[in-house]
């Protein structure tokens, strides 16, 4: 995974109004902190949190502070830096003691609501109660995984008094943040597992070491690196663990609580006496799960991972070298290569600092091409192609003296109902969709092979586009819903044998839920996507998201009207490339948005 797939968040301190004792860690330069003077409240000011230096620690609670401060002064000790919350749980009593912040988070698009009305009725002798509200936009559950969740949230805190002081004595279990608040405190990371490619893993050489990216926020000032590799050992996300596997056995846990990489990028992680067990080969497709896993938090190379048993003897090592037989990256392609349909439906590519487009080789470069949309096999070597009428997609070699064959139909008598925009997977499976009204289908082709897939959740919904990811568990659908389409992400789950395979697209989630209506979408990144779309009554947004449903905080893109498609390439350094009403336009690194021509459509890189 490329440095810059990793996600950085603009970060706010979205901060309500209480006291918070802010310290700065000066490492370096010539500023101070003052040494006397009082403890004051912090505000709604916004700093930025580009200096990893800056902590924040809470206030524990003041003498004769009412309900509403005392709820007020907890919440806010909540958004600190300490990795126990020792502050926030002086503010609790009796049964409250108990509670458990790990249990899941729930993020609200503004800060919370708290009912000041309920909380002036304040007995003593039976206590009072706080009853705090929020629009709820998301949850991050106990293994750090992000899911939207739009709806109105409401909790109640109780308060008794204790010794003479207010205390909470009722709450829910885990964290209410607001967005900035959650922005600021965590980030983003991809954890990676292997794929479990059913009957396909005996058939094809690189399906046993296939990682998959599974992304998960981790706090990002609290011992970073140890809590990713805490949540790697917890295992995959609920929604991602059916189609993916862990090297590591169940039960491991770290020995040595505090990691961290040493002055030459040696990473060595000390494990329980579960992972004495293992032999050398799983034992280092462990080490490429850390290694790879560590290189999303780490601001420096990981040189080497060392795994080593509870006393202290080593099991095995990898270094980054080596761990490039499980990079995610070696399915993906090189990119090297854009491509897209001129005006004379014939495919055309541009390559490097090329600003003009040239037919490719093979029969889907001649004039009698009459293709409608175009896909490229991972290696680059073989080109997938539906023709304008919609109802035959093609196969053909990328050179010279080669033929193409058909290799799957649709009845379809309209060429918008027809066969999708082909989709290749890393593994060499071609997927499609067929929109016929009669027969609606999802395809997966290989060898002469095809097999229709099921997609039990799409209901009366229609497929109007499709981008598998490189991983071949994971796939990006366009769905039609009377009219409104979003971006759903569905899980691959493969069964069945080898001559009689059972594949289906199973528990699909939306993706970019902000969007009312997404017109085209490309993988972008091993957890990231590039989507175009429109929020309600807004403008045409051209914008990442996560495959979690969270926004990837990345650079905004330069604005760009009318794009019809996008193309992006798993290794960002590759440029974004779009069809727009006035051309086949570019976007590379730290530059802006250049036409390659001023028509085409259907622009695509390998994948």
């Amino acid at each position: 995974m490329s440095q810059a797939d990793r996600r950085r968040a603009p970060v706010k301190w979205g901060i309500t109004s209480g006291a918070l004792l802010c310290s700065a860690l000066l490492m370096t330069g010539c500023a101070s902190m003052p040494d006397t003077g009082e403890v004051t409240k912090v505000g709604n000011q916004q700093r930025a949190d580009s200096d990893p230096q800056v902590r924040v620690f809470g206030v524990q609670p003041q003498k004769n502070e009412q309900p509403m401060q005392i709820v007020r002064g907890f919440l806010e000790a909540t958004t600190s830096d300490e990795a126990d919350y020792q502050t926030a749980k002086k503010y609790l009593a009796g049964s409250a003691v108990k509670w458990d912040p790990f249990a899941q988070i729930t993020v609200l698009s503004g800060g919370p609501q708290l009912d000041p009305e309920r909380a002036n009725v304040a007995r003593e002798d039976v206590g009072t109660t706080i009853t705090l509200t929020g629009g709820q936009i998301a949850t991050v559950d106990r293994k750090h995984s992000y899911s939207p969740a739009t709806s109105t949230y409401r909790t109640d805190f109780h308060l008794i008094k204790v010794a003479g002081e207010w205390r909470i004595d009722s709450l829910p279990d885990g964290l209410v943040l607001s967005e900035s608040d959650f922005q600021r405190i965590y980030r983003s990371v991809n954890m990676y597992y292997f794929a479990q490619l059913g009957p396909e893993e005996g058939q094809i050489p690189l399906a046993k070491d296939v990682l998959v990216a599974d992304p998960v926020y981790v706090r990002r000032r609290i011992d970073p690196v140890t809590s990713t590799v805490q949540a790697l050992l917890a295992g995959p996300s609920n929604w991602l663990q059916p189609v993916v596997t862990s090297a590591f056995p169940a039960g491991t846990q770290l020995k040595s609580q505090k990691l961290s990489l040493d002055d030459s990028g040696k990473l060595r992680v000390q494990l329980s006496d579960v992972a004495v067990r293992v032999g050398r080969d799983q034992c280092q497709r462990m080490a490429a799960q850390l290694l790879h896993t560590v290189q999303e938090q780490s601001s420096a190379q990981v040189t080497s991972v060392e795994v080593a048993g509870p006393d202290g003897s080593t099991l095995c090592s990898l270094g980054h070298d080596q761990a490039q037989a499980y990079a995610p990256s070696r399915l993906v392609g090189s990119g090297a290569q854009q491509y897209f349909v001129d005006t004379d439906h014939r495919m055309v590519t541009v390559s490097g600092n090329e600003e003009t487009a040239h037919r490719v080789l093979g029969p889907f470069g001649e004039t009698t091409a009459r293709l409608q949309s175009v896909a490229v096999s991972r290696d680059g070597e073989t080109a997938a192609g539906v023709r304008t009428d919609g109802r035959s997609l093609y196969v053909a070699p990328l050179s010279s003296g080669g033929s193409a064959r058909e290799v799957l139909s649709s009845e379809a008598h309209d060429p918008s109902q027809g066969l999708t925009a082909p989709s290749w997977d890393g593994l060499g499976n071609l997927w499609v969709a067929d929109r016929d009204p009669q027969h609606q289908r999802l395809l997966m082709w290989r060898d002469g092979k095809t097999t229709e897939v099921s997609v039990p959740n799409l209901a009366d919904g229609q497929i109007k586009a499709l981008r598998v990811a490189a991983d071949g568990v994971r796939i990006a659908l366009l769905v039609d819903h009377g009219g409104r389409t979003t971006l759903q992400l569905g899980r691959i789950e493969r069964s069945g044998t080898v001559d009689h395979p059972q594949v289906s697209v199973t528990e699909l989630r939306a993706v970019a839920p902000q969007l009312d209506d997404v017109e085209a979408a490309s993988w972008a990144g091993g957890s990231r996507l590039v989507v175009v779309g429109k929020q309600s009554r807004g403008v045409q947004q051209l914008q990442y998201v996560d495959t979690d449903g969270s926004a990837a905080y990345t650079p905004t893109l330069p604005g760009i009207s009318k794009v019809s498609a996008v193309a992006a390439f798993e290794d960002q350094q590759r440029p974004l490339l779009v069809a727009s009403d006035e051309g086949m336009y570019r976007l590379p690194n730290d530059a802006d948005w250049q036409q390659v021509s001023p028509d085409g459509t259907g622009p695509v890189y390998p994948g």
